[in-house]
Protein backbone atom coordinates (compact mmCIF):
# COMPACT_ATOMS: atom_id res chain seq x y z
CA UNK A 1 0.00 0.00 0.00
CA UNK A 2 0.80 3.84 -0.74
CA UNK A 3 0.22 6.80 1.30
CA UNK A 4 -0.31 9.55 -1.52
CA UNK A 5 1.09 13.06 0.33
CA UNK A 6 -0.27 15.58 -2.25
CA UNK A 7 1.46 16.91 -5.19
CA UNK A 8 2.07 13.39 -6.82
CA UNK A 9 4.14 12.68 -3.94
CA UNK A 10 3.57 8.68 -2.30
CA UNK A 11 5.80 6.92 -0.17
CA UNK A 12 5.03 3.07 0.69
CA UNK A 13 2.58 2.68 4.10
CA UNK A 14 5.66 0.00 5.44
CA UNK A 15 8.39 3.42 5.35
CA UNK A 16 6.02 5.44 7.48
CA UNK A 17 7.42 5.89 11.45
CA UNK A 18 4.78 8.82 11.76
CA UNK A 19 2.73 11.12 10.96
CA UNK A 20 2.15 14.79 12.40
CA UNK A 21 0.60 17.69 12.69
CA UNK A 22 2.71 20.71 12.07
CA UNK A 23 0.42 23.34 14.10
CA UNK A 24 1.34 21.15 17.13
CA UNK A 25 4.30 19.41 16.46
CA UNK A 26 6.39 23.17 15.62
CA UNK A 27 6.03 24.47 18.80
CA UNK A 28 7.88 21.93 20.29
CA UNK A 29 11.90 22.96 20.72
CA UNK A 30 12.63 19.20 20.22
CA UNK A 31 10.61 19.37 17.23
CA UNK A 32 12.15 22.42 15.71
CA UNK A 33 15.63 21.37 16.46
CA UNK A 34 14.77 17.82 14.15
CA UNK A 35 13.22 19.29 11.34
CA UNK A 36 16.47 22.02 11.56
CA UNK A 37 18.86 19.01 11.38
CA UNK A 38 17.10 16.94 9.00
CA UNK A 39 16.80 19.81 6.24
CA UNK A 40 20.26 20.83 7.16
CA UNK A 41 21.42 16.76 6.35
CA UNK A 42 19.06 17.25 3.22
CA UNK A 43 16.44 14.68 4.33
CA UNK A 44 13.03 16.84 4.10
CA UNK A 45 11.01 16.72 1.16
CA UNK A 46 8.92 19.73 0.30
CA UNK A 47 5.70 19.22 -0.73
CA UNK A 48 5.04 21.70 -3.41
CA UNK A 49 4.08 25.85 -2.79
CA UNK A 50 1.54 24.75 -0.28
CA UNK A 51 1.77 25.91 3.31
CA UNK A 52 2.58 22.42 5.14
CA UNK A 53 0.04 20.85 7.48
CA UNK A 54 2.15 17.53 8.10
CA UNK A 55 4.97 16.16 9.18
CA UNK A 56 5.88 12.43 7.67
CA UNK A 57 8.56 10.55 8.86
CA UNK A 58 9.33 7.82 6.72
CA UNK A 59 12.82 5.28 7.05
CA UNK A 60 12.87 2.80 4.01
CA UNK A 61 14.67 0.05 4.75
CA UNK A 62 18.27 0.00 3.90
CA UNK A 63 18.08 3.87 3.11
CA UNK A 64 18.08 7.06 5.23
CA UNK A 65 15.41 8.94 7.61
CA UNK A 66 13.42 11.07 5.11
CA UNK A 67 10.61 13.63 5.99
CA UNK A 68 7.89 14.35 4.00
CA UNK A 69 6.16 18.22 4.36
CA UNK A 70 2.76 17.55 3.40
CA UNK A 71 -0.11 20.23 2.32
CA UNK A 72 -2.56 17.60 3.35
CA UNK A 73 -4.12 17.91 6.99
CA UNK A 74 -2.72 15.08 9.27
CA UNK A 75 -6.57 13.55 9.84
CA UNK A 76 -6.64 13.18 5.82
CA UNK A 77 -3.18 11.17 5.46
CA UNK A 78 -4.60 9.29 8.31
CA UNK A 79 -7.92 8.54 6.69
CA UNK A 80 -6.28 7.19 3.57
CA UNK A 81 -4.05 4.63 5.40
CA UNK A 82 -7.39 3.47 7.61
CA UNK A 83 -9.02 3.22 4.34
CA UNK A 84 -6.10 1.17 2.81
CA UNK A 85 -6.28 -0.96 5.37
CA UNK A 86 -10.28 -1.22 5.80
CA UNK A 87 -10.36 0.12 8.97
Amino acid sequence: MYLHLGNGVSVPGADIIGIFDLDNASTSPRTREFLRTAEEEGMVIPGGEDLPKSMVVCCPKGSWQRVYLSPLAPQTLAGRIDSAVGR
